[in-house]
């Protein structure tokens, strides 16, 4: 049976089949193949039979090592992979995901939403119309209205694994991975500390998802190095301005100023071009870096093509995109195991911007 035709001849939605194929699959009364199911035993007939296993190699195959135990054999899985762009962050997560695919025998399917919640709530409904077995999604927004059951993508009828994002509801089950961005923020102000800087500023776009995990971890690494004076550090929140608008502009001349009254020695700059933004409007104020004030960027992006390379916080992206697409296979091919939140730790990538 095809989901499709199904769903129309019993005046269903596809969601709504395809959940009972999940529930019914894992009770072993159907096998779930793509875009349908069949009866478990005309399945096992496109099985090949299993013979027994010859002597292992010496060193197994780098695919072979990261295939889960207990993978069913038959038609390829079918991931979906929605991300906001292409063009910034995600393209090593994209790569990542691909060759963990690869190494796995399933198949990836792509789409860039553009940050629009509504795009990509269109390109998963088409998804698994199409029949993807699993999705890996990077919501554009938290806090996206669904129904009083939990968020839109927990109520498509197929598994999700949120990507850099965390889901929306603590209760929620959904499993995840992503860059632990807190632990990354804190890693900077412990550099910056280490280097005899301690009037660290922190200077961001706080509408990026991003954006709340990283202050939460430099809030707690300033607090932990001095509790007295964490309140009276510099935070400069660029929101959505661009330069030229007042409010920008105001933001950019508070910082300069603060660095030339001696109360910033040193910064934290999310994301990567502001900090490339931030250091040229030093230099034009004829201030040095590092020597008045040195920065460290987030993300890692642009950072070393600055033309004063700058340090920064290097999430493992590709190792998200592997991650994902693992999380998400075990998860397909092992319905019972425990799920899983999984928080990968960036690292430092110290340059010229702040050594000592």
């Amino acid at each position: 049976m095809r989901v499709t035709e199904f769903a129309a001849e019993l005046g269903v939605s596809v969601v709504t089949v395809r959940k009972d194929v999940e529930v019914l699959a894992e009770r072993g009364l159907l096998a779930r193949v793509h875009g349908g199911a069949m009866l478990p035993e005309d399945w096992a007939e496109t099985v090949p039979p299993r013979t027994a296993p010859a002597a292992a190699p010496a060193a197994a195959s780098a695919a072979d090592a990261g295939r889960p135990r207990g993978a069913a054999v038959g038609r390829p899985l079918t991931l979906g992979l929605i991300v906001p762009s292409s063009a910034y962050y995600y393209p090593d997560v994209i790569k990542g995901a691909r060759e963990a695919a690869d190494a796995l025998g399933v198949r990836l399917t792509l789409a860039v939403s553009t940050y629009d919640v509504d795009t990509e709530k269109a390109q998963a409904a088409r998804m698994v119309a199409d029949g993807v077995d699993g999705l890996l999604l990077a919501p554009s927004a938290a806090g996206v209205e669904g129904s009083p059951g939990g968020p839109w993508y927990e109520e498509l009828g197929v598994p999700v694994v949120l990507v850099e994002r965390r889901p929306e509801q603590q209760a929620s089950a959904c499993e995840h991975v992503g860059t632990d961005h807190g632990y990354g923020a804190r890693l900077a102000v412990r550099h910056l500390l280490d280097a005899g800087r301690h009037r660290i500023a922190l200077v961001m776009r706080g509408g990026t998802p991003t954006a709340p995990w990283i202050k939460e971890g430099y809030d707690a690494a300033m607090a932990e190095a001095d509790p007295a004076a964490s309140g009276d550090t510099l935070f400069l929140d660029l929101a959505e301005y661009d330069a030229g608008e007042a409010a920008y502009e105001q933001a950019m001349a508070e910082f300069v100023e603060g660095v030339r009254a001696g109360r910033v020695d040193a910064a934290l700059v999310h994301p990567d071009h502001e900090a490339v933004v931030m250091l040229q409007r030093l230099r034009s104020a004829s201030l040095s870096v590092p020597g008045d004030v040195a920065l460290v960027s987030y993300d890692d992006e642009v950072a070393s093509l600055a033309d004063l390379p700058l340090s920064a916080v290097a999430p493992s992206k590709h190792e998200v995109g592997v991650t994902g697409v693992e999380l998400l296979v075990r998860r397909l091919r092992e319905p019972g195991r425990p799920r899983r939140r999984i928080a990968i730790l960036p690292e430092l990538r110290v340059r010229a911007s702040s050594e000592t």
